[in-house]
């Protein structure tokens, strides 16, 4: 099961194309968040597991809709409308970000579908605009497909996981700026005043909340990795435990989160059990210290 279902992902085998893959799924992301309607906590932004691959779900525009996905089957970027008519083109190795923003761009103008991006990547290694980058150019399908398979596993989890609570909850979705794969949960009250922080971060905080997530590593954390964190981080949640022990409480950006990291997972005996007592050790240390109403937030069974 465990190397089936959990392949091995270092990112330093893949990271050239982790980048590029990340700059592909930004652009896309962006088409998606400027033409939804506007949701809470950014919800109209990320992108979705699908059968195939990621999807930005079906986008309205006009008296229309569309759909664009990442086939990491055939491997191939796709464009479906509500007209009958699609339109793709090969993803492989040797596609820089700049070719990819360019046939997009043209395969939409070809569906009559007119949108405008900010055409810059947003929180990124990279500053340089989509339509110049030609130095993140690489496509290795086999580690594109273990990310896919991993995806797959990890979204299917987190929707499992997620069955037991009744309280306010996001999609499980993959947030293109940061690259991971997460659900959040909220307590229903207000958070802190945040006059002082972004816009941005002032509409994802704008509640008390509990995320969950996966992300492949990047600079910080040179490994794939669960987390878990608590916004506003309650004094003492460090102490709480966590299963398995290899999970850890770590600082990020100044507050605690707990971190267990892919490897120990998919080296267990049952990685999807071995996961789930993590969200859920991760969640209870959230709820005790933070004071949620976790009775009233708990689905009875």
């Amino acid at each position: 099961m465990k190397n089936k279902s959990f392949p091995p992902l270092p990112l330093e085998e893949w990271e050239p194309t982790k980048k590029t893959l990340h700059l592909y799924a930004q652009i896309v992301g962006k088409v998606r968040m400027e033409l939804m309607p506007k949701q809470n906590h950014w919800w109209h932004v990320p992108l979705y597991v699908d059968t195939r691959g990621l999807t930005t779900d079906s986008i309205p525009i006009n008296d229309r809709r569309f759909e664009i996905t990442f086939n990491f089957v055939d491997h191939r970027l796709s464009v479906v409308t509500s007209e009958g008519t699609q339109e793709n083109f090969v993803l492989k190795d040797g596609l820089s970000v700049a070719s990819f923003y360019k046939q997009l761009f043209t395969l939409l103008d070809t569906l009559n579908i007119d949108v405008n991006i900010l055409a810059k990547p947003y929180d990124n290694e990279s500053t340089t605009p989509f339509a110049e980058d030609n130095e993140h150019h690489s496509y290795d399908r086999k580690y594109i497909e273990r990310y896919w398979q991993i995806l797959r596993q990890t979204d299917h989890i987190l929707k499992e996981f997620g069955s037991t609570f009744c309280g306010k909850v996001c999609p499980v979705q993959l947030y293109w700026h940061s690259f991971d794969l997460a659900v959040t949960r909220f307590s229903g009250r207000r958070g802190p005043d945040m006059s002082e922080a972004s816009q941005v971060e002032r509409e994802a905080y704008s509640h008390e909340v509990i995320s969950f997530g996966f992300w492949p590593g990047d600079q910080d954390v040179r490994d794939p990795a669960f987390y878990s964190y608590t916004y506003p981080a309650p004094k003492g949640i460090d102490q709480e435990p966590l299963q398995p022990e290899e999970a850890q409480w770590i600082k990020q950006n100044g507050s605690p989160m707990a971190l267990l990291m892919y490897d120990d997972v998919r080296k267990t005996v049952d990685p999807k059990q071995t996961l789930i007592n993590f969200l859920e050790s991760a969640y209870q240390a959230g709820v005790k210290t933070a004071g949620w109403d976790e009775e009233n937030l708990r689905q009875q069974v």
